[in-house]
């Protein structure tokens, strides 16, 4: 077992937006290796999604984003636990880059949308997205609703 630093533990933390404790525990089971305490992070945040994916979400935003001189825009309903999650920026954040994703590569329900690779980083679904959410969070974040507007469609 590594002796863990508090820098590592703030790097960690910085890069996963999870717990100090959580980053500790991590750094511990992968003997400081900070990317493989990322992936320990990342399943973790999988199982811990999966156990809450079946509690309400009756809080949220709705977000719109206008594209191309306002000649495509998209409208998202994103739907948490709480109004405090709701109200938080990285929230809003996520709403805003589900709505940019919408726009740009109009997918035509939300589980469509949910297999998508991320425009920013293609490496990532959108569901991961989602995902990384609900373990920062703490609590089930869902996509409730999608559309796309183009001018002359």
């Amino acid at each position: 077992m590594a002796d863990v630093t508090a820098e590592q533990v703030s790097k960690l933390r910085e890069q996963t937006g999870a717990g100090v404790m959580e980053c500790r525990r991590a750094l511990i089971e992968a003997d400081g290796d900070i990317p493989k305490a990322e992936e320990i992070l990342k399943s973790s945040g999988l199982s811990k999604a999966e156990k809450r994916s079946e509690r309400e979400t009756s809080q949220g935003v709705i977000e719109t984003y206008s594209h191309a001189g306002g000649k495509i825009a998209s409208m998202v309903e994103i739907n948490c636990e709480t109004d405090f999650v709701a109200r938080t920026d990285e929230f809003k954040s996520l709403a805003q880059e589900i709505a940019m994703q919408v726009a740009a590569m109009n997918p035509e329900n939300v589980d469509a949308l949910l297999e998508q690779d991320y425009i920013r980083e293609p490496s990532k679904k959108i569901k991961d997205l989602v995902t990384e959410a609900v373990a920062k969070t703490g609590e089930n974040v869902r996509v409730k609703r999608i559309t796309r507007f183009a001018l002359g469609e």
